[in-house]
């Protein structure tokens, strides 16, 4: 239990908070969104590019994410009709950056042997 001197969590009870946490697992938990911002993360991609890099996502639905993701303003379809990451994309691909730091440990195999004091209780 968190003393009354302890800071509050970022998933206070906060209800504008929580919305806005909502909406981005939302977002992102739609198949083929996190995707599409790994490969986007390192420069920008015209759309047959990214559907060869996206193995089983047809075109109709590839189509579709980029859409989703464009409408939540974290990338833009530039004049040269190809896709980029917007400032709000580059600061959520860098949020993101622990997970796919986590998800090469994982993939090899990797052990999580404890939690490190304090976290996780």
């Amino acid at each position: 239990m968190r003393s009354a001197s302890e800071p509050s969590s970022p998933r206070g009870g906060d209800s504008q908070h929580t919305a806005a946490a909502h909406a981005a697992m939302d977002l992102l938990g739609q198949r083929w969104s996190l995707r599409i911002l790994w490969e986007l993360e390192p420069g920008q991609m015209g759309f047959l590019e990214l559907r060869r890099r996206m193995d089983n996502c047809s075109s109709s639905m590839l189509s579709e994410r980029l859409r989703l993701l464009q409408e939540a303003g974290v990338i833009e379809k530039n004049p040269s009709r190809t896709y980029e990451l917007t400032y709000a994309g580059i600061r959520l691909c860098q949020a993101l950056e622990p997970l796919w730091e986590w998800s090469q440990t994982w993939a090899s195999g990797g052990r999580f042997e404890h939690f490190p004091p304090g976290a996780g209780s």
